[in-house]
């Protein structure tokens, strides 16, 4: 068997007039992920992770920013997306550990759905997806409102 770990790690700033997606799922909020797609970092990371895995680069270049296709983009697409890309591959997700780090809203009540649409998206069983949240004890960006981070590792194994 072969084995392949990847991580991944997104950041976003946090307006006024944007949804806050996370993991599929828009938090209510007053305030959004900016960013050319619907600015869900948790899956970007995601991307990020599954892409790093198997040294594809990352979700900007397969994804361009300045490619007009994917302006405001379901994140959820390009997760299938570059899911498919991994399963072409050869490979399978043996399971993916993310977190999301901002000081509010809180997410805990959002997690089961963020994992149960991510590995809906991977088609996955949701004991393969973890979703964490945590807070940067008001310290940072993320700690003072103005972003949040997220951060994935996955481990892939060959089919």
């Amino acid at each position: 068997m072969m084995f392949r770990i990847g991580f991944g790690y997104d950041v976003h700033r946090l307006v006024e007039g944007r949804n806050l997606t996370l993991g599929g799922v828009v938090v209510p909020w007053h305030k959004g992920g900016l960013g050319h797609s619907d600015a869900d970092g948790l899956v970007h990371a995601l991307c990020d992770a599954l892409l790093g895995a198997l040294s594809l680069g990352d979700i900007g270049k397969l994804f361009p920013d300045t490619d007009p296709t994917y302006k405001n983009i379901n994140s959820l697409i390009l997760l299938k997306e570059v899911m498919g890309i991994v399963r072409e591959k050869g490979f399978v997700l043996s399971n993916a550990d993310t977190t999301v780090a901002m000081q509010k809203p809180r997410l805990a009540p959002y997690i089961l759905e963020m994992r149960e649409k991510i590995s809906e998206t991977l088609e996955v069983d949701v004991s393969q997806v973890s979703v964490k949240a945590t807070t940067t004890e008001e310290m940072g960006f993320e700690g003072v409102g103005d972003g949040f981070s997220a951060y994935a590792v996955v481990l892939l194994t060959k089919a």
